[in-house]
């Protein structure tokens, strides 16, 4: 009968740890030697006791704080936590086992290993402050913005496109909805599907007019755009959302904390829109601002 073999248990990575980390690694290795020297052993029944069993459990969490879980050094210095003793054999009526010996050298042993912890430690410390550069883990580099820049807007199809052609210059890609294909969706699914943008401004102009029951018509922005309005919002946040305001409309309550600025047709708009999109982490060339 062939013999059944167990694949090996692969290791993790070696945990990447600065400098402050490692420090204070040996420190919590220092509280758990601490502990293991003071206990008293004389609280042992049965070969065990919450004390013993709390240490056993602080050494694991430790060790893997310092070295990380399932790693090689984790492994190799994870019998320190190893305190009970179990004896081998228990004959009933005969002479009581010694539990106190054994688990005081299962002690001795743990200190033994966690001061090599602490010495291995120290090394890594002393690497990292050799080459300064290697003091912290490597970070992962932060994504840039997309400049894909969503336009909603009514039916105020000049002031639209007067918008697109300023992103244009300033090298953001307008995104606007009905020039993308439809695919069978609905506006809001195509909403969605191109909404991996990474600022909206709204056109806030005057195609509709609405009150309250009883009260005069006002001109307000179409239902569809302020809808798109409070979507962006949520999806972007306040702070990469900027309404343009063009001629006379009413601005929801709702939307009171919303930026938003007058779309005059002298274009000081351009510059409102372009200190926003700078406040959000974009790269602005403000002399393509200048630019007519």
């Amino acid at each position: 009968m062939a013999r059944k073999t167990t694949p090996p248990t692969s290791t993790a990575p070696k945990l990447q740890l600065s400098a402050r980390e490692i420090k204070r690694g040996i420190e919590r290795i220092d509280e758990r030697i601490s502990e293991l020297e003071s206990f008293n052993v004389g609280t042992l029944v049965s070969g065990g006791s919450p004390e013993l069993t709390a240490l056993t459990t602080a050494i694991k969490d430790t060790l893997e704080r310092c070295f990380g879980e399932n790693t090689s050094a984790y492994n190799r210095f994870l019998p320190a936590a190893k305190l009970h003793y179990s004896p081998m054999m228990f004959v009933a009526g005969g002479p009581p086992i010694d539990y106190v010996t054994p688990t005081r050298r299962n002690i001795g042993n743990a200190v033994a290993l966690l001061n090599e912890a602490k010495r291995s430690l120290g090394e890594d410390l002393k690497d990292l402050e050799h080459n300064p550069s290697e003091s912290s883990p490597t970070q992962p580099q932060k994504s840039e913005l997309s400049r894909r820049v969503f336009v909603v807007h009514g039916h105020d199809t000049g002031s639209r496109e007067t918008l697109a052609r300023f992103l244009d210059r300033m090298d953001f890609e307008p995104i606007i909805l009905h020039e993308q294909a439809n695919q069978g969706r609905t506006i809001i699914e195509k909403v969605e599907a191109h909404g991996d943008v990474g600022f909206a401004v709204v056109l806030l102009t005057p195609d509709d007019e609405g009150s309250v029951k009883g009260g005069i018509s006002e001109p307000r922005a179409r239902q569809n755009v302020l809808l798109e309005l409070g979507y962006f919002i949520g999806r972007l946040g306040r702070s990469k959302v900027c309404a343009l305001k063009h001629g006379t409309v009413e601005i929801p309550s709702d939307f009171a904390g919303v930026v938003w600025e007058k779309m005059d047709d002298a274009g000081g708009w351009k510059q409102a829109l372009a200190r926003e999109l700078q406040a959000a982490g974009y790269d602005v060339d403000w002399n393509k601002l200048m630019k007519r």
